[in-house]
This record gives C-alpha cells, sequence and structure tokens, in this order.
C-alpha cells in the first residue's frame, strides 16, 4: 500500500486541486494522506478523495512542523482528541473506503501510555480501526521536523502493547525500520509495517518483498529492468509537461550500494535538469552501471 505525502485540506480546497489529487493507476492500492482539523473541509476532501480514485483516506497527526501546528493539524492533534474524532466521523459519512490515523504516541508532556490510550479509544470510537503508529512521541517545541524523526528514542514496546490491549483493532508500526529482516519481525507482534525514508533512499529494497513476506517467488526485476521499465510512463509525464528531473530526483537511490551507484547518480543530477532534457538522459545514466551478466544472459 503506498501512501501519497501529507496534502492539506485547504490546499484540495482552494488549490490545483486536480494536480494535488493527480495519480497513476500503477500507484494503487493508493492512499490519500490529508493534513486538517475542520470535520466540514476533511469530509469534503475525504470525498474528492474516493471520487478520484484513492483507495484510502489517511489522516495525519503525526507531523511536528511550525507550519501545521499554525494551522491546527498534525501532530497537535493529538492533544486534542474529540477533535479528531469528529474528523473522523465526518469523514466516514462521506465516504465508503477507509478512513485511518497515523500518529505518534505522543507529544510534548502528554506522553503517557495512559493519554495514548486514551486517544486510541476516542478515535476508535468514532469509527477509525487501523491505526499507523510512528513509535516515536514529538517535541513541538525545540526540535525542528528532522530532528524529530531521529531523537526522540523509538519505544516498539509501546505499539506491541497498544496491539495487545486493542487486539480488534488494525496496529501498524512505523519509524526507524530498515530491513526486511527487522520488517518479519515486527509482524510478529503487529499487522502491518509502514516504512518511509529506507525505501525512498533504496527502493531495491522492495525487490523482495513478495517471495520474503508473501511467498510469492515470481522472478524479480532487475535494477536496470525497472528503469527500462519506468521509461514509457516518464515518456507520458513529460508529454503532460512534468519535467524529467521531477522524475529522476526519486531514482537517485536505486543503485544504491551497487558499482556505478555515484556516476549515476551524478549524470542524472548534472543533466536531467538541463532545459530540453529527455530519455537520452537516462538512458545514458543507466550505460554507467554495469548490468550484471547473469540477468544481462
Amino acid at each position: 500500500m503506498l501512501y501519497t505525502e501529507m496534502i492539506t485540506t485547504g490546499a484540495i480546497i482552494h488549490g490545483q486541486r486536480e494536480r494535488f489529487l493527480a495519480h497513476d493507476v500503477s500507484e494503487q492500492p493508493l492512499a490519500l494522506q490529508l493534513g486538517g482539523s475542520d470535520p466540514e473541509e476533511l469530509a469534503k476532501c475525504a470525498l474528492l478523495g474516493e471520487q478520484a480514485g484513492y483507495n484510502e483516506i489517511n489522516l495525519n497527526i503525526g507531523c511536528p512542523s511550525d507550519r501545521v501546528q499554525n494551522g491546527r493539524f498534525g501532530a497537535c492533534l493529538m492533544a486534542e482528541p474529540k477533535l479528531v474524532a469528529e474528523g473522523i466521523a465526518a469523514m466516514r459519512a462521506e465516504v465508503s473506503i477507509p478512513v485511518t490515523v497515523k500518529t505518534r504516541l505522543g507529544i510534548d508532556s502528554l506522553d503517557s501510555y495512559d493519554f495514548l490510550v486514551k486517544f486510541i479509544e476516542q478515535v476508535a470510537h468514532a469509527g477509525c480501526d487501523l491505526f499507523i503508529l510512528h513509535a516515536r512521541k514529538a517535541w513541538l517545541q525545540g526540535l525542528s521536523p528532522k530532528e524529530n524523526r531521529d531523537i526522540p528514542p523509538l519505544d516498539y514496546a509501546r505499539v506491541y502493547q497498544v496491539k495487545q490491549d486493542f487486539p480488534q483493532l488494525h496496529i501498524d508500526i512505523n519509524g526507524g525500520i530498515q530491513t526486511l529482516e527487522q520488517t518479519q519481525q515486527h509482524l510478529n507482534k503487529v499487522d502491518g509495517v509502514m516504512i518511509g525514508r529506507a525505501i525512498y533512499h533504496n527502493p531495491y529494497l522492495l525487490a523482495q518483498v513478495d517471495s520474503q513476506l508473501y511467498g510469492d517467488n515470481h522472478a524479480v526485476l532487475s535494477r536496470h529492468d525497472v528503469i527500462r521499465k519506468m521509461l514509457p510512463y516518464i515518456e507520458q509525464r513529460m508529454s503532460e509537461g512534468c519535467p524529467l528531473k521531477s522524475i529522476t530526483r526519486h531514482l537517485l537511490g536505486i543503485f544504491q550500494g551497487q558499482p556505478g551507484a555515484r556516476a549515476w547518480r551524478r549524470h542524472l543530477s548534472e543533466n536531467a535538469h538541463i532545459e530540453g532534457a529527455d530519455l537520452t538522459v537516462l538512458e545514458q545514466a543507466l550505460i554507467l552501471v554495469p548490468e550484471p551478466r547473469a540477468l544481462v544472459e
């Protein structure tokens, strides 16, 4: 399951709605992650998301940035479980797809297990039965969003305890998970695992998910073949006005740890932004990375 970045209700309602909700069918199943606190606005955006083809609406209660706090959404909403519950209920009344929550374990001094339990109880009572728990608290004052991703210590045991205390809920764990081996260990305790930065920096980590986690042993594409299969998609997006650099910047990590990875990154970084850059840039970059002989044959 793929999740979008957090998109604010204001951006969808007052901004370029089509651009914010646009996605490709190949990305599905896909969840739309919303940032907001007004139940009426959340309900409106949830309906627009469902109509746009999203498979789930996810409310972000984990982002700790100043901008988010000033807008009264994100992690600061942990202090307002009643308002969160009202938002969940409003969205559920408008859509038939699942409405879920991604949250921290606590904020500032509101970080006891009892506080977390009461928050989950109130939100679950409003109809949310899937929680993605980032296994850290958030400091709304004193730490930047980047620091909040690393400095507050991970507390996986607390997430495990939530699952034990709420067996009827679907509990996913998030935060600091780097490998499929770690993922498998967590799945012995919770229902699902969300991985963010590790996959972004090394997307080929997902190549073995089907075989290791789902028992599906179909042939795995090589990194080179993954890029080749991306070319028609990239060509289509460019024909719609999307610049090459907007796509290639997300492909920089595909060869992480492989011979030629640095040359790949350098060629894309130096050439994809040039006016008139086309698929030739990618094809040239691909040549710079040695292709494993066994996969070529």
